[in-house]
């Protein structure tokens, strides 16, 4: 019996290094060398300090700031560690009543504005974690932010052009505006 075990074991110990710690180390030390950015979580630092990451969103509810799409994560939103989408299907009352509420924001943050609301600002993505928005949501809110700024819709309008993020590879996806880039830009802006 001893026979048959000895092999197991020493494949179950083999094994276990390569897969546990050799292959982990390397693909670890190969994405720290090729990519560091992506590797380290794509994270957005601002005067040294870290605030954010270009791949997980955060919370506005300053109307001053550009708003991104609503969280579906749990408790608190746009928690990486409860990334779901809302399981909420399209006929579901309850989601209609999110979307009503949501549109009930986005008018009481901006009176004035009365073109159509894109969908992306009242509904989340499936992952509840996107931090872009279309850059017809971004152009929505504009009017709200240069006005309360008080500076002019075409600044405004320049920095959404300059944040806008094209399509990957010439044709997978859509064009995009990654929304905690275009806030800090959109405060540098008012510092000076």
């Amino acid at each position: 019996m001893f026979k048959e075990l000895k092999p197991a074991a020493l494949l179950l110990v083999l094994l276990t290094v390569l897969t546990g710690a050799l292959y982990p180390a390397l693909i670890t030390g190969l994405a720290q060398t090729l990519f560091p950015g992506e590797a380290n979580g794509s994270l957005i630092r601002q005067d040294g300090k870290i605030v954010g990451s270009a791949l997980v969103g955060q919370p506005f509810s300053d109307p001053k700031h550009f708003w991104g799409r609503p969280s579906a994560t749990g408790p608190v939103p746009y928690n990486a560690g409860a990334s779901s989408g809302s399981n909420l299907g399209p006929l579901n009352p309850a989601l209609e009543e999110a979307v009503k509420a949501r549109i009930d924001a986005l008018k009481a943050a901006d009176p004035t504005q009365t073109a159509p609301i894109p969908v992306d600002l009242v509904t989340a993505s499936g992952s509840g974690l996107d931090p872009h928005i279309s850059p017809a949501a971004a152009r929505w809110q504009a009017p709200r932010i240069a006005r309360l700024r008080g500076i002019s819709e075409a600044e405004v309008s320049r920095l959404i052009d300059g944040h806008t993020e094209g399509r990957q590879l010439g044709l997978l996806g859509e064009p995009r505006v990654n929304v905690l880039s275009l806030n800090l830009a959109l405060d540098r802006l008012a510092k000076f």
